[in-house]
């Protein structure tokens, strides 16, 4: 009785009783708690894995949020053997690159950070690393670190397809907001990028990870060394690989965050005990760090795969299961093998389902298979020749500096066990005789000079390969030839230009991911604040309309190249200075040195400017280019220019006369445009119209061609009646001067001296270019000659030792044979 509720009196009460859908409904879904069987996982041949279960088994949950976690949809029967079996795959994968890891781990010792104790072949012996591996390295990352990363920022963008103001804008906006996020927001990204440019040169792969942080609230862009990024045997590039698996290490604090805030599972995990590979355990030795107390790390791994997971499978237009398997992020903990999380790797409009890429590969040298070469792959045979070369010689020094041997017994020195100082005699107890027959050095031999020579040629080999040696492109003769120098820098540049072009392709991949993390999860709009002033950007900029490159030259890695062309450009400007503009030419060369504001020392060409009558008139006496613009009053310009003319100073000037007239040309021209304007207007804006359309149907270009010559027709009409026009009335102002005899003879004079004085300069030009011409041949000529000269001098000094070597063994051989010979006279 004490559970019957009763009844307040004097209050109504009201009942709800459930629809019979809403029971219908509950009685389903008991019915699938019951009914409840656990997933069925087959392996594929090519390391993915089929996922089977009942649909009706897992409560699918609110799916809006296409890229939500899964694998809190999941049940565990689900969970635990994916995450098994993709431990089981990341484990073969790390078996089937051994030789690599060892390969690279071996080849960090030649980088010489570390000196070797040595006791072989003695005591002391020498632990010296030959420094080419570490120089090719450095020079690398000092050269590439400089042009692809300048302070303004690394990221340009151009404009696809026709150019206006709009995109012109838009493509401002990309660029400024792109080097703003990298230089200014993403803190880790300068350091993180300088630290892949010298892993680059030694494992020959590196990778970058682009993707959006939701604890720090914006994209990043984090280094992943090679080791850290697992792929199947049989991957040869990102793009086909079926399984790419991420190692990510993280401590307790940092994954409870990422729990905390939905992004994994919130299980409980325990931490394994931090397992180094040979090349993390090689590169913490050579940073003089000591593995110490294990703290509470974990391992993550994070595959992209590819898997047919049943319940959020491929449809077709039938809306049965097409078998297909889409691209999903797994993520488990290594040391229990737990699922943490399981998200859809596609977008949410993509019918065709590709998989989103996180990951870029920079590559120093193509390999033969997914990973690419390094200088450890390249030069380490000549740099471990190199070290050995080295070593011997410093031994050899060592030991003849430090001669041994033996003495005889009986012999007794004070402090044996001490060295002789310099300056410094000792005691010596000796029986009778000869102090010197007590002792018998060792025949420790000088450092040889045949192995010097031949390690500097194993070592200048290194250097030509990594081109270490590019600095011959600025030691060559600055007045060379064109042709010359540029031979000489294409031959000093073909490995790193190669190299710098990989390089440059990868952050274009890597500029292309960063636009798409923007494109998702900017606002509408986006301000933001600069250095004196603020500026934004929208979310719609990141579109097919703008193309996002590094502001790095692909064919240009270093200022010494940069500048090596800029002079030869300007070689070639002096050389016909009418053919180029020379304001450009400078301006090249300023930006090629590195100067900042230029415009405050080159002086700019003035632009052309709408003037007045009068102005143009003063421009016409001083000899200054002058033009006609349209919107103006051309027939009063052409009246004043006509009254000008028939002034007493300037009748006498046919320099001047011309550049009027020529300017009344220029507004007889634009009258005719204008005319035409009004005349054909409609039929301008069909032509517009018509040549847009021309670019995507070719035909259209033979029906422009009636309208366009019935314009241009009636234009020569219009220019035709205005030179009319124009003649009447230079005839009228200038009647005058026609009639006057003297005048036209003074006029006929100064005709014959101005063209006379045209030609005897150009006389004088083409003697300067026959004069540089015939020096730059001398030149190249005296080039030849001191190159043959110097290869005659290198033929006679091999030609001396030769016959010096030939001499000292006829000594020896004779010098055996004496002692045979007075043996045998006695």
């Amino acid at each position: 009785m004490a559970d019957i509720d009763k009844a307040l009196p004097n209050v109504k009460q009201t009942i709800n009783l459930p629809s019979p859908q809403e029971v219908q409904e509950q009685q389903q879904e008991q019915a699938a708690q019951e009914t409840m069987q656990p997933a069925d996982i087959q392996q594929n041949e090519d390391g993915s894995v089929d996922i089977s279960f009942d649909p009706n088994a897992v409560n699918p949950g609110d799916t809006k949020d296409h890229f939500s976690n899964l694998a809190d949809l999941l049940p565990d029967s689900v969970l635990d053997p994916l995450g098994h079996k993709l431990y089981s795959d990341y484990t073969d994968y790390k078996t089937s690159r051994k030789d690599w890891e060892r390969a690279y781990v071996s080849g960090l010792d030649l980088l010489g950070f570390k000196y070797d104790d040595r006791s072989e072949p003695f005591k002391g012996a020498s632990g010296a690393t030959h420094p080419v591996l570490a120089e090719a390295v450095t020079q690398f990352q000092s050269l590439a670190y400089k042009e692809l990363l300048p302070a303004n920022g690394p990221v340009r963008t151009q404009i696809i397809g026709k150019v206006d103001s709009a995109k012109e804008q838009q493509a401002s906006r990309v660029k400024d907001f792109m080097n703003y996020q990298i230089m200014d927001r993403m803190k880790e990204y300068e350091a993180e990028f300088d630290q892949m440019l010298f892993y680059l040169p030694l494992a020959g792969s590196a990778f970058k990870k682009v993707y959006y942080d939701a604890l720090m609230q914006r994209a990043v862009s984090k280094f992943v060394p090679a080791d850290d990024l697992v792929v199947p045997y049989t991957a040869t590039s990102l793009e086909d690989c079926e399984s790419t698996i991420h190692i990510i290490r993280m401590s307790e604090n940092e994954l409870r965050k990422q729990q905390v805030g939905g992004f994994y599972r919130d299980i409980e995990v325990n931490p394994t005990f931090l397992h180094e590979t040979e090349a993390e355990e090689k590169e913490r030795k050579l940073e003089g760090m000591v593995k110490g107390r294990d703290d509470r790390v974990y391992n993550i791994l994070e595959a992209h795969i590819n898997i047919d997971l049943e319940g959020f499978e491929d449809a077709g237009q039938d809306g049965e299961p097409t078998g297909i398997k889409l691209p999903y992020v797994v993520t488990i903990e290594e040391g229990t093998r737990k699922v943490l999380s399981i998200r859809r790797n596609y977008e949410i409009n993509d019918p065709t389902k590709k998989k989103v890429d996180y990951f870029v590969h920079f590559k120093f040298l193509p390999g033969l298979g997914f990973y690419g070469f390094g200088l450890i792959h390249m030069i380490g045979g000549l740099s471990r020749t190199a070290t050995s070369a080295l070593r011997q010689l410093l031994d050899a020094g060592t030991l003849s500096n430090l001669p041994a041997g033996f003495k005889m017994r009986g012999i007794k020195m004070r402090d044996e066990a001490q060295s002789i100082q310099p300056g410094e005699f000792r005691d010596v107890d000796a029986p009778g005789g000869n102090l010197k027959d007590a002792f018998m050095m060792l025949p420790f031999k000088e450092p040889s000079q045949t192995l010097l020579q031949l390690m500097g040629v194993v070592v200048q080999a290194g250097q030509r390969f990594a081109s270490i040696a590019d600095l011959q492109v600025g030691d060559g003769n600055q007045q060379a030839a064109v042709g010359t120098t540029v031979a000489m820098l294409e031959r000093g540049s073909r490995v790193m230009s190669a190299i710098h072009k990989r390089v440059y392709a990868a952050m274009k991949k890597e500029f292309n991911l960063l636009a798409r993390v923007f494109k998702l999860y900017l606002p509408p709009v986006y301000p933001y604040d600069v250095v004196g002033g603020q500026k934004q950007v929208k979310q719609m900029d990141f579109d097919d309309r703008i193309d996002i490159l590094p502001v790095a030259d692909p064919n240009i890695f270093s200022q010494t190249q940069r500048i090596s062309l800029a002079q030869t450009e300007m070689q070639l400007a002096t050389s016909n200075p009418q053919l180029h503009n020379q304001y450009e030419v400078y301006r090249n060369m300023y930006e090629a040195l590195g100067v900042k504001d230029i415009d405050l020392i080159l002086k700019k060409p003035p632009q052309p400017m709408p003037k007045d009558p009068a102005l143009e008139h003063v421009d016409a006496l001083a000899g200054q280019v002058f033009q006609a613009f349209p919107g103006q009053d051309h027939r009063a310009h052409i009246t004043a220019h006509l009254n000008f003319l028939a002034t007493n100073m300037v009748r006498t000037a046919p320099a001047v006369i011309a550049s009027v007239e020529k300017n009344c040309l220029e507004h007889i021209s634009l009258m005719a445009q204008e005319q035409i304007e009004l005349e054909f207007k409609e039929e301008l804006q069909q032509l517009a119209q018509m040549q847009q359309m021309a670019q995507q149907n070719p035909q259209i270009q033979q029906q422009m061609a009636p309208l366009q010559q019935k314009i241009e027709a009636r234009k020569a009409v219009l220019i035709a009646e205005m030179m009319e026009d124009f003649k009447n009335e230079e005839k009228k102002v200038t009647s005058q001067f026609d009639h006057d005899p003297i005048a036209k003879l003074r006029a006929r004079e100064l005709d014959i001296r101005a063209m006379d004085n045209e030609n005897k300069r150009k006389e004088a030009q083409e003697k300067i270019n026959i004069d540089k011409m015939k020096a730059m041949m001398n030149q190249g000529v005296q080039e030849d000659k001191l190159d043959q000269n110097e290869d005659l001098a290198n033929l006679r000094a091999d030609t001396s030792i030769e016959k010096q070597e030939m001499a000292n063994e006829n000594r020896l051989t004779l010098a055996r044979m004496k002692p045979k010979t007075n043996g045998r006279s006695q």
